[in-house]
């Protein structure tokens, strides 16, 4: 499946200068698509829950805090916003990537048995659009986070639309992925498990696949994704964005 890295400058991305969004039924939040250069506020505001949600929980370390500053390599962040205007989960998007060096996942397996297998299949996947989800947080109100989880994974699929990417890449300890991956992504399974953040935890590396994602959803999610899809279609912004890559 190797195929040469070049082919992945000819990515091309939908512009989200409008913001697409809709409404979640279930989390009683709006859900919205937006990037931080458009929606600074909004950015400001996802950071800011970020911070504190993995400083509460210890991890803040994990968190890059120049790249959320600047949000420079943010292609697209997902902010789930409740009647009152307060951001209550969320989720950003790196990518997508120019090369195999940029994915943050193989830091993450440094001196771990398993690098080299992650790097081989962030480097496989390359050339048709690889897009890693990081920096995933929602609201300790044990009444709305498994909600606004569940609600959170389905973005997967609107995040390889809205890119025209193939694949989306996370990783999480194995009990939080279990709840994402009910959208129809797949545990890699033959990757060790790495400590990171630290010792106390136990970080596995999944996969969604825009043309197979379906087969593997949990048939409600499944629905509820063509149902969100119908909704995102009429505020699309169809106008198309050559990627820079920085030259």
């Amino acid at each position: 499946m190797t195929v040469p890295q070049t082919e992945a400058a000819s990515r091309i991305v939908v512009s989200l200068k409008n913001t697409p969004n809709y409404w979640d039924p279930d989390s009683e939040c709006t859900i919205v698509f937006a990037q931080p250069a458009v929606e600074r506020e909004l950015w400001a505001d996802y950071v800011r829950g970020a911070c504190q949600s993995y400083r509460k929980h210890g991890v803040e370390k994990a968190l890059d805090m120049d790249a959320l500053r600047s949000g420079a390599d943010t292609i697209l962040f997902v902010a789930c916003v409740d009647g009152a205007g307060r951001v209550v989960g969320g989720v950003r998007g790196r990518g997508p990537y120019r090369s195999t060096d940029e994915c943050h996942a193989i830091l993450e397996w440094n001196g771990q048995p398993g690098q080299d297998a992650v790097r081989k299949m962030v480097s496989d996947r390359l050339p048709f659009g690889v897009v890693e989800m990081k920096t995933a947080w929602v609201t300790d109100d044990s009444e709305r986070n498994g909600l606004l989880t569940t609600a959170m994974a389905r973005t997967s699929s609107h995040t390889m639309n809205l890119l025209d990417i193939q694949f989306i890449m996370a990783t999480a300890a194995e009990h939080v992925l279990k709840q994402w991956l009910s959208s129809g992504g797949l545990l890699a399974t033959k990757i060790p498990a790495t400590p990171y953040p630290d010792h106390r935890y136990r970080t596995k590396l999944a996969w969604w696949d825009r043309s197979t994602f379906a087969k593997h959803a949990d048939p409600k999610q499944l629905s509820m994704i063509f149902a969100e899809q119908k909704k995102l279609a009429p505020r699309l912004d169809r106008r198309y964005l050559q990627m820079a890559f920085g030259e």
